[in-house]
């Protein structure tokens, strides 16, 4: 098996490196840069947007960190990170809703734009404080997003909440912060974290 993953410590892939320490299986790390590798061969041929992360899974590629997500979580099924195909309801639905209606809503939010109430009907989010009350109420009605259990929705779902409530592009409450203090003891998490702050520094360092 070769499993390679393709990152920047200062992006989303902080989400698939969480994700990866999860599945537990053996990977490489390269370390791209925004303004050069990034941006140019032999990546582009990896992903033609030329942004990460993306990993390459003994010769297929994965984008999208919502995808590599749910991929790793069933190209490794040992790891229990997907609930069984006859319960995933909430799984793909809570995925999905992260990956659309909050990833549109915090960023339009991040950028200044406010639909008007026509355009509310136009955006699939409608409007950002709906989002954030949907989200929230996902979380009153188990301690996961898929249910009782762990799964990898919460590492992308998560990885939006923990990042929006650090930077202010979502707003903290108190079933957002039980949440955070969930996920983020889990033993990955804070494996993931140590490997891409690390990077960080030597990075600072090296500058």
């Amino acid at each position: 098996m070769s499993l390679t993953f393709y990152t920047n410590p200062m992006s989303r892939g902080r989400m698939v490196r969480w994700m990866l320490e999860e599945v537990g299986q053996p990977y490489e790390t390269v370390v791209l840069d925004y303004a050069t590798t990034m941006k140019h061969e032999p990546y582009r041929g990896i992903n033609p947007m030329g942004k990460v992360p993306a990993i390459v899974h003994d010769g297929r590629i994965v984008t999208e960190c919502a995808a590599i997500c749910a991929y790793l979580a069933d190209a490794f099924p040992g790891a229990g990170l997907a609930p069984s195909l006859d319960d995933r309801v909430d799984y793909y639905r809570w995925m999905f809703f992260a990956a659309g209606p909050v990833e549109h809503a915090v960023t339009n939010k991040s950028l200044g734009v406010v639909p008007n109430e026509q355009q509310q009907r136009m955006a699939g989010y409608g409007t950002f404080d709906l989002t954030i009350e949907t989200l929230t109420k996902a979380l009153t009605v188990n301690p996961y997003f898929a249910g009782q259990s762990f799964s990898a929705v919460d590492v992308y779902a998560g990885s939006q909440i923990l990042w929006g409530m650090r930077f202010g592009s979502i707003p903290k409450n108190a079933v957002f912060e039980d949440y955070a203090s969930r996920v983020t003891s889990r033993a990955a998490y804070v494996r993931a974290a140590e490997i891409d702050d690390a990077l960080i520094a030597a990075a600072t360092e090296a500058a």
